[in-house]
């Protein structure tokens, strides 16, 4: 696959997606702004643990700008995490702000200290791309995981997700004498499946961390992305499939390896069934979104038809030629992989 993407278009969050946001929790009155944050004189590279250039900058502030920001940074914090007593700000230090001008959401990472303890915390501050905010709100519906995010008009404030970034665990854990093989290889297997059944896309290795958590007889894996950008954006229905990306070929290669074409549809059946029950335990919200999404600007005309013409010969089903939008084609993709029809009623073409 080509990889060398042309930077993703931005699309602003409309009225519509942010009456979803404050209806749902998600909208709040942050301290910290992006625009705020932005307000730096010069940078430096930020290096990392062995002296290599981490593609993260320091900013510089003027230093009443940073006191500003300190204190304004630490009530978003607060705000994130507990939504409500700011008193608790008064013992967090903002020990580290990093800017980030490689890829599409130019985010900066906040390093907050209990001065307590000293045991420290990170979060993101971003532009409120529309795109990723869906592709948020999405994973919290149908994936495993929470997502913890707000939004205030153009400003979007995200939790830390920890895990061993897809990169690193390829190069220093693929090869382990202790791996299990299997475990891995079916977590990848359901990854690429959560991805592909709401099309999110460009999960390459540096896209994504993988989660590993001790079991009382063996190490447990979750494969998590942490870049949602690219949601419902591209025209190739391989975008959509991390195995199609050359530097998760290692992975791709051990999943062979470890399981069988029946196995791995196993896995496949169970994930679907997950995401199945996921989707009726929070079908009021996700019927909110879907609506909100297809009536959005998410991706250009052009793209939108050759991944409409894509999925119809992958699908063998014309209903996905009745879509004009990119969220359409998320949900007649969901709709049609879970089927599922009461979800395609959410879309006025249906």
């Amino acid at each position: 696959m080509e990889e060398n993407l042309k930077r993703k278009l931005f699309f602003p969050v409309g009225p519509e997606l942010a009456d979803f946001l404050k209806k749902h929790g998600r909208s709040m009155r942050l301290a910290a702004t992006y625009e705020a944050l932005r307000n730096f004189e010069s940078s430096y590279p930020l290096l990392d643990t062995r002296h290599q250039d981490s593609l993260w900058e320091s900013p510089i502030y003027e230093p009443l700008v940073r006191e500003q920001l300190n204190q304004a940074l630490a009530e978003t914090y607060v705000r994130l995490k507990t939504g409500g007593d700011l008193s608790t700000a008064e013992h967090l230090m903002v020990d580290r702000i990093d800017y980030c001008a490689f890829g599409n959401s130019c985010p900066f990472r906040i390093r907050i200290i209990n001065q307590f303890n000293d045991n420290y915390d990170y979060y993101y501050v971003k532009r409120a791309d529309a795109s990723r905010i869906y592709g948020l709100a999405l994973e919290h519906i149908l994936s495993p995981n929470s997502m913890n995010f707000l939004v205030d008009g153009g400003t979007l404030v995200e939790e830390h997700i920890a895990g061993i970034p897809g990169d690193e665990y390829i190069k220093r854990y693929t090869d382990h004498p202790g791996l299990n093989k299997v475990r891995i290889a079916k977590e990848f297997v359901k990854f690429n499946e959560r991805c592909f059944i709401r099309l999110l896309g460009d999960m390459r290795s540096y896209n994504y961390i993988v989660d590993m958590t001790p079991d009382f007889e063996e190490i447990q894996y979750r494969v998590r992305p942490i870049d949602f950008d690219q949601q419902s954006y591209e025209s190739r229905r391989s975008f959509y499939l991390p195995q199609f990306f050359k530097d998760n070929n290692p992975i791709v290669e051990l999943c062979t390896q470890a399981l069988n074409y029946e196995t791995m549809q196993q896995y496949q059946d169970e994930e679907r069934t997950l995401i199945q029950r996921r989707y009726h335990s929070s079908r009021e919200q996700m019927h909110d979104l879907m609506a909100c999404m297809c009536g959005d600007t998410l991706s250009t005309p052009q793209k939108i038809k050759q991944l409409r013409e894509e999925l119809t010969a992958y699908h063998d089903n014309k209903i996905f030629r009745e879509c004009r939008t990119m969220g359409e084609l998320v949900l007649c993709n969901i709709g049609t992989i879970l089927e599922e029809p009461d979800i395609l009623t959410i879309s006025p073409l249906h």
